[in-house]
């Protein structure tokens, strides 16, 4: 599933070329997502235009004059964007370079400036849901999200109140979306280990150093996926179909068994279950 920074990426790709474009026309190839395409989608949006585009937690959020547009990858949803006079054998040559199959295009929506934002969705677990003359603060799925992790105000008070009447180990806790918004479980496992604390520590045996650590930690890591493209373990890549490269930089994550990263640690990294997710750590250097 992209987590906060494959959606991050998407985000600002989309802002640098199709912000401010109008939707001119609207092609709907399959209803079935997650949720069901409404029968009023298309004529709700084609001639609105797209006058912003943000991004809350892993939800893409466009702003239309008096409605919004919610978009969740789900677990293997894509968006690309091409230009609307692309040849067939462009075409051919795009979807046959990136490994995609055009069969999966759910939604087109063809945009004034020459672009198609295509929805490409193999697993169909994602979906977009059409929101009017409501505040984004009252979508029902983004009213409940905690904090995002690059908010000043995401610091130790924030995270020590938080857990001050919690009894969930630490893994878990940054797993929760009511607490920090975005972060799943690749990058939780790498902040982890980088913190040298083991996912199955209470949330209320951290020290205060050790949770200003785990913050750092945090940002770091986020913004050093966001400068490689994201992490491409399956389904994701961006707007032009390039695979991220984050993965080449995973110290922990999917590595059970291989020597850990540390040069100075000589124990073999462990993959365990924890609320049935799996969880990658080293036992020498995480406690």
């Amino acid at each position: 599933m992209p987590e906060l920074p494959e959606v991050e990426i998407i985000k600002r790709s989309l802002l640098k070329m199709v912000i401010k474009a109008k939707i001119i026309d609207i092609k709907i190839n399959n209803k079935n997502l997650r949720y069901k395409i409404p029968n009023n989608f298309s004529s709700s949006l084609i001639g609105e235009k797209i006058l912003k585009i943000k991004r809350r937690s892993k939800y893409l959020i466009f702003c239309f004059k008096k409605k919004i547009l919610l978009v969740h990858l789900g677990m293997s949803g894509k968006i690309f964007i091409i230009r609307k006079n692309y040849s067939t054998s462009f075409k051919k040559t795009f979807y046959h370079n990136i490994n995609i199959l055009e069969k999966h295009n759910h939604i087109y929506f063809k945009l004034n400036n020459g672009f198609y934002i295509i929805y490409n969705d193999v697993r169909r677990f994602g979906f977009l849901k059409l929101y009017k003359n409501t505040k984004i603060k009252q979508i029902p799925f983004l009213s409940k999200l905690g904090i995002e992790p690059f908010n000043k105000k995401f610091n130790q008070k924030y995270f020590q109140k938080f857990i001050s009447d919690r009894k969930k180990n630490i893994k878990n806790l940054l797993l929760d979306q009511t607490f920090v918004s975005g972060l799943g479980n690749i990058y939780a496992n790498e902040v982890l280990f980088e913190s040298k604390i083991s996912p199955l520590r209470g949330c209320k045996n951290l020290s205060k150093n050790e949770i200003r650590i785990i913050i750092k930690n945090i940002k770091k890591i986020l913004k050093l996926s966001i400068s490689k493209g994201g992490s491409s373990i399956k389904d994701f890549k961006d707007t032009k179909g390039i695979s991220g490269k984050f993965q080449q930089f995973f110290k922990v994550y999917g590595r059970q068994n291989k020597n850990c990263s540390r040069v100075t640690c000589n124990n073999k990294i462990k993959k365990i279950k924890i609320s049935n997710r799996s969880s990658y750590y080293c036992s020498e250097c995480q406690s």
